[in-house]
């Protein structure tokens, strides 16, 4: 399926059911639409969402871990402190999104897409992400410590202060890319440069992340 712009584009859009909440523990939603709900405090650990949407919704806190989400569209949605550890995500996409302060480690995804949103201090430690597309997005103080990435695309991006520390990348592509933020100096990989092996960068990438490899590697670059 092409990957859609808006929630009108998805094939079951018009057989969505609009609902206000709240969710509840391992419950079961199909075709589902939460539309500018604010759900604080939610407790839906262990619950099934297949062909459903949220938009203008506010996740304030709570929990979701376990969870499994297939065919789920987020737009303009917010997570604020908000738990999504363990779940796992199929043909999942986040357009417009805003996620702080989130728990999503050891996640399970594929073919997942995130498009124009902000994630500040993310945490996707431990994750197996397959086929996620980070696209004209904001990427800042994400840990991705240990996780396993595995086609993994950043177009458009900003990465500032990322932790990849030991993580493993299989046909990552970095180009497109901007790393580290131009106005504070701060540089867009904080640690585990160094396990960038199967990875793709451009020449511009390159640059940027030569001091911290030569510092890595024990060169010391002096001009006479």
């Amino acid at each position: 399926m092409k990957s859609p712009r808006q929630l009108a584009d998805l094939p079951f859009a018009a057989e969505l059911q609009q609902s206000d909440g709240p969710l509840e523990l391992e419950g079961d939603y199909d075709r589902i639409w939460f539309d500018g709900s604010v759900l604080a405090d939610t407790m839906a650990g262990g619950s099934r969402f297949v062909e459903s949407g949220f938009t203008g919704v506010t996740f304030d806190g709570g929990r979701m871990r376990r969870a499994r989400l297939s065919d789920v569209w987020f737009g303009e949605t917010r997570f604020v402190a908000f738990d999504l550890a363990e779940s796992s995500l199929t043909d999942v996409w986040f357009s417009g999104c805003v996620l702080a302060g989130v728990q999503a480690f050891a996640l399970t995804t594929r073919r997942v897409r995130f498009r124009d949103c902000k994630l500040d201090s993310v945490n996707f430690r431990e994750c197996s992400l397959t086929d996620v597309l980070f696209e004209d997005c904001v990427l800042r103080d994400v840990d991705f410590g240990g996780a396993k990435l595995t086609r993994v695309r950043f177009p458009g991006c900003t990465l500032s202060g990322a932790d990849l520390t030991k993580v493993s990348c299989v046909d990552v592509d970095l180009r497109g890319a901007r790393l580290g933020d131009g106005a504070s100096g701060e540089m867009g990989i904080r640690a585990g440069y160094d396990c960038l092996r199967g990875a793709r960068i451009d020449t511009l990438q390159l640059v940027t992340l030569a001091p911290l490899l030569a510092h890595h590697l024990g060169i010391t670059v002096e001009d006479p």
